[in-house]
């Protein structure tokens, strides 16, 4: 007699388990590990979190932080297609391809998870997130600010049009671009950060300053935006709820540095050599052609909505704030 109330027990819980919602982290590298942390054991035994990475060593750290790793390759459309039952919501991390201009693969995910709708959304009592409404699929997607260009060092926000430079922003407006069509179809609600200088206590640019890579010289240099690793992952995780449909948020910080000042100040910080300070015309012979063409455009960015509309507040507000906690 004392066993049925334990197999009873043991059917609600399994129930529960069946019934919860599902976060797809796609790219799950250093921000999706982060997000993985940010949501914790408590509210992961409520949200069933699937993270696709193909390396096998991210694969034991999704599950050393309490995740489900699947390894599905996006260039390969056939290891996509369980995918679809994990993509109630999904934050979407993953880079274009190197190559071409467009994102086969943000292609291949849509037609992927598009194969399977899925309505009746649950919402586990008790919850202490917003629910997705049936038939509701939430997605946001981690760009870059480069789809901007070149914007001569001018203030700008999220109505400025895009003017791409280079092949790899290309391929950004071209996975926006799908995404935002997603979203008009009525097959997901979508919102898009637009990233940039994406910086954390582990990822300062200290082997750039070990090797003395040149920086510009101050009449040349250009304005740069950073954010937080951290805070990051929170704000691609309050974009899937408090993001207005298709609408596209800068994710950057309050630092207002031009990109020289930013490799010094990482210096002075860890109390290695500044870098030296060429012109432009002294510097094209020594960085790589990726490296030029960041230095070739500057920006500052506003980053209202982030904070009115995500409600987002940042843990690191500046890059200064988080190096002096290195101290």
């Amino acid at each position: 007699m004392a066993r049925e109330p334990a197999r009873s027990v043991t059917r609600r819980t399994l129930s529960r388990r069946l019934r919860r919602p599902s976060l797809l982290i796609v790219g799950c590298g250093d921000v999706g590990l982060r997000l993985l942390t940010l949501l914790g054991q408590r509210r992961q035994q409520a949200l069933r979190v699937v993270a696709v990475t193909r390396r096998p060593e991210q694969q034991q750290a999704v599950r050393r932080a309490g995740g489900v790793p699947i390894a599905a390759d996006l260039d390969r459309a056939r290891s996509l297609r369980r995918l679809a039952a994990f993509a109630d919501w999904a934050v979407l991390l993953a880079p274009p391809p190197a190559n071409g201009q467009d994102d086969p693969r943000m292609q291949r995910l849509i037609a992927a998870c598009s194969a399977r709708g899925r309505a009746g959304a649950y919402r586990p009592r008790g919850a202490t997130w917003p629910g997705p409404r049936a038939a509701a699929r939430r997605w946001s997607y981690v760009s870059t600010t480069g789809v901007y260009g070149d914007c001569a060092g001018a203030w700008l926000d999220e109505t400025r049009p895009v003017a791409p430079a280079n092949a790899r922003a290309i391929r950004r407006v071209a996975a926006e671009r799908r995404l935002r069509q997603l979203g008009a179809r009525g097959a997901a609600r979508t919102a898009i950060l637009r990233a940039s200088g994406i910086y954390a206590h582990e990822r300062l640019p200290i082997e750039r300053l070990q090797r003395g890579t040149p920086a510009l010289h101050t009449d040349d240099d250009v304005w740069t935006n950073h954010i937080h690793a951290d805070d990051l992952a929170r704000a691609a995780w309050l974009a899937l709820f408090r993001g207005r449909p298709g609408r596209v948020v800068n994710a950057v910080d309050d630092s207002m540095l031009k990109m020289g000042d930013y490799f010094d100040a990482v210096a002075d910080a860890l109390a290695l050599p500044r870098p030296p300070r060429l012109t432009r015309a002294e510097i094209i012979e020594r960085v790589s052609p990726a490296m030029l063409s960041f230095m070739s455009e500057s920006r500052r960015l506003a980053n209202r909505r982030l904070k009115r509309e995500l409600r987002l507040r940042l843990h690191w507000p500046t890059v200064g704030d988080t190096l002096r906690s290195l101290a």
